[in-house]
């Protein structure tokens, strides 16, 4: 069994995870914006999925158009808005949910606006699963081990949309927002995966964050540490699954898939914190097609180590929850990265004052389309550095024609609210 000695060992993997997930900064940065536009021609379907019974909204779906490789995700209240190219041979739309039966949409029923798409809940009974497994260790040990042939040993380049936000209490600081492309290598390759910058916009009131310069380091980066099975590094390495207690707990459906529910947390005798949560793996591939997690944030001084670059003086500052999600989309027998996201939320204690003030990060970010490639990757002229803090541009959120034909990730009510206060507040300067 390992020891904590051996757990030591990965402690700067441990860095490079977390420090690359949202975290505190105060050092400076550059986000280049440009202004490339695509040239399709398209038409844009705006509306929201939720449940059939309930009409609760469904967060993080995926909204795919048959036939290519197009999609988009719902936002965490349910709402999409999705590009349709005009081209011939697009006819339908698929739209799919962990849990949820599959339906499939023809677009010329849609409608611009309001469109409700609803979902019915997909049943599993006990004789559709040919053999439920009984030791969760070995089936985890048997995902690693198809690893190469599950995931996509191709590179490939890919669109996506990209968004981070910084809130104190429950307003916004700062909205980010960028159109990336992602090369994406294989999942047998050791090589980073780059990001070069297609468009960005930012807004941000640095009023509302008090003394505290809040800042987010890593930009996209940190949504592509979120992918487990590219880089496994503290969950399923193979020197660090030793460190998880592993339990079957149901199985489920998606896309007429059975998927096995298998939860984890770090054992007992691990001391640093670790990560708990769930995955769904596909009953027949034995490829993980989605995983849901957090970081272990009861040990307040190391969880703050692993977030916290440089503090206030006089101030104590820990992270209170952290939260994960990350999907995998399959195409021709291989899945590869579709969407992740990062929710982390802090405490700042002042010393000598009675109140604590609380911050919270969300970055997220979809692929929208993809393709393989046998081009090199980006040279390093053009390539996004890790280590990016997004800053505020010229172009702010005025311009409502901004991403022209790129998808993006509708806005939740709360940001959209922001937006709009920006938008006024940009206008009363003019």
């Amino acid at each position: 069994m390992k020891t904590l000695a051996t757990l030591s060992k990965h402690k700067t993997l441990v860095l490079i995870v977390l420090l690359s997930i949202p975290l505190l900064s105060f050092g400076k940065g550059n986000f280049t914006n440009t202004n490339s536009t695509t040239n399709l021609d398209t038409n844009e379907y705006q509306g929201k999925v939720c449940d059939n019974k309930t009409g609760d909204g469904l967060a993080f779906a995926t909204i795919a158009i048959e036939g290519t490789n197009i999609a988009t995700v719902t936002n965490s209240e349910g709402y999409f808005t999705l590009k349709v190219p005009t081209q011939s041979g697009i006819e339908n739309l698929n739209v799919s949910y962990i849990g949820y039966k599959q339906k499939k949409l023809a677009i010329k029923d849609l409608n611009a606006k309001k469109n409700l798409i609803e979902l019915d809940l997909q049943e599993v009974s006990l004789n559709e699963v040919d053999v439920f497994p009984t030791d969760p260790h070995q089936l985890i040990n048997e995902v690693l081990s198809k690893k190469n042939q599950n995931y996509t040993q191709d590179e490939n380049l890919m669109t996506a949309f990209y968004r981070e936000t910084i809130q104190k209490r429950k307003k916004y600081a700062s909205l980010s927002e960028a159109v990336v492309e992602v090369y994406k290598q294989a999942y047998n390759s050791n090589r980073e995966d780059a990001v070069r910058l297609l468009k960005s916009r930012k807004s941000a009131d640095y009023k509302k964050l008090d003394t505290v310069l809040f800042k987010l380091q890593g930009g996209p980066y940190n949504t592509l540490m979120l992918d487990i099975m590219k880089d496994p590094y503290m969950i399923l390495s193979l020197d660090m699954i030793d460190m998880y207690d592993f339990k079957m707990e149901s199985f489920t459906k998606e896309d007429e898939k059975i998927l096995y529910v298998i939860s984890f947390k770090q054992k007992a005798f691990v001391e640093d914190p670790l990560f708990y949560g769930k995955l769904y793996i596909d009953s027949e591939s034995l490829a993980i097609v989605s995983a849901s997690y957090n970081i272990n944030t009861e040990n307040k001084q190391k969880s703050s180590e692993l977030f916290i670059k440089k503090k206030p003086f006089r101030a104590d500052v820990y992270p209170t929850k952290a939260n994960y999600l990350i999907k995998y989309k399959e195409k021709d027998g291989k899945w590869l990265y579709n969407y992740s996201r990062g929710e982390v939320s802090f405490k700042v204690d002042w010393h000598k004052k009675l109140f604590n003030t609380t911050y919270s990060t969300c970055s997220e970010m979809a692929v929208t389309d993809w393709k393989k490639t046998e081009t090199k990757t980006f040279k390093a002229s053009d390539k996004i550095k890790p280590n990016v803090i997004m800053r505020d541009t010229d172009t702010g959120f005025a311009d409502t024609e901004f991403w022209g034909d790129y998808n993006v990730i509708e806005p939740e009510k709360s940001i959209e609210s922001a937006i709009k206060k920006i938008q006024k507040q940009l206008s009363d300067i003019e």
